[in-house]
């Protein structure tokens, strides 16, 4: 058989030639990667705010309060934190914050800090980062107490210029091998004490 033979290609139905079948392959994985991530949206958003309100459970103490933080919730334009607000009788209580940092030493760390009306802090979480395992995640609950080290710490416990890691003049400790994430992490938290101090009666109007 001839393939050259024009007239012979030209039996062959436009959309089965190699450039067609190739479109039509890109469209159907696109396809198919739009449905996939439609089904499965909803489900890992769910499973984010459920392991959000878990974290609002281990920081908020059990009685403290009334309302439903994860829908008390503060988005200001054009700021990187989210507010979530607590309250007991409908009078402030604490405000959970969620902020960035973002000079982290694999990129930006997303971390939850509870800080009550009198500016003490109730616990800092963090939520996501791609830190160094065995390094830098010491930052995780799960293999360190060394976030617990917040725990009713303020800008007067100590003075802000105290808000640093031990190498750095400051107070807080490092981890062995590793200062870039716990120096972000400790400028965070003091960034994030400064910003509900002077914003505090406006984010609970």
């Amino acid at each position: 058989m001839d393939t050259n033979n024009p007239v012979q290609q030209s039996h062959i139905p436009e959309w089965l030639k190699p450039g067609w079948l190739l479109a039509l392959f890109a469209l159907v994985f696109i396809f198919l990667l739009a449905f996939t991530f439609e089904q499965t949206r909803e489900r890992i958003a769910i499973q984010e705010q459920l392991r959000l309100e878990a974290l609002f459970r281990e920081i908020l103490v059990e009685g403290s309060y009334d309302n439903e933080p994860a829908v008390d919730v503060l988005n200001i334009e054009g700021d990187k934190r989210t507010i979530y607000r607590v309250r007991h009788q409908d009078q402030p209580v604490a405000a959970l914050i969620k902020t960035v940092a973002r000079d982290g030493y694999n990129g930006s760390i997303n971390l939850l800090v509870g800080i009550k009306t009198n500016g003490e802090i109730l616990g800092v979480r963090a939520l996501a980062h791609k830190e160094t395992p065995g390094l830098g995640d010491d930052i995780n609950l799960s293999r360190s107490d060394w976030v617990l080290s917040f725990n009713n710490r303020s800008l007067d416990n100590p003075i802000p210029e105290d808000w640093a890691v031990k190498k750095d003049g400051g107070i807080f400790d490092a981890f062995t091998g590793a200062t870039i994430t716990p120096r972000a992490v400790v400028g965070e938290v003091k960034k994030t004490l400064l910003y509900f101090r002077d914003h505090q009666d406006e984010l609970f109007q």
